[in-house]
């Protein structure tokens, strides 16, 4: 089969753009780093001639304070030698191992009697939402059918 004239095909005539100006960039700028740099005497630093400067002998040596010596008793922490080295580590109390050892204890009996009764219920309540919700779209089926079934629009 031959066409007498070519298809149109539909088309769509689009604005021109629009003339924006080309976008300045500047060049990016550094902050170098810089710092002033400390100047340390020499250790034979000398005054100036004609200059009288003092000599360490003539000043007084300050005495630093002594802190006092205060003996803090040491609490007697168990400790195990690591074999085949020189590494001791200390162990905590058995007050605190107690406590840490029935706080793991209690939370993972709790996770797994909570993760038993819930898998129990789903299996209990799965039978009676199914069928409550296979009531409910039987009920939604029929009242749709029944508008559909009634007069119609002309």
């Amino acid at each position: 089969m031959e066409w007498a004239e070519p298809p149109v095909l539909p088309s769509i005539n689009l604005p021109e753009a629009l003339k924006l100006p080309i976008p300045i960039l500047e060049v990016p700028k550094a902050d170098i780093p810089s710092y002033k740099p400390l100047v340390v005497p020499p250790s034979d630093l000398r005054p100036p001639p004609g200059i009288k400067g003092t000599t360490p002998s003539d000043k007084p040596k300050p005495v630093p304070p002594t802190p006092p010596i205060v003996d803090i008793p040491k609490p007697d922490i168990p400790t195990i030698r690591v074999p085949y080295t020189d590494l001791d580590i200390p162990v905590p109390d058995g007050i605190i191992l107690t406590t840490a050892a029935t706080t793991a204890f209690v939370s993972v009996a709790a996770t797994l009697a909570a993760t038993s009764l819930f898998k129990h219920l789903v299996m209990i309540m799965k039978p009676i939402f199914k069928q409550a919700w296979n009531k409910m779209t039987k009920k939604a089926e029929s009242s749709n059918s029944s508008s559909l079934s009634g007069q119609q629009d002309s």
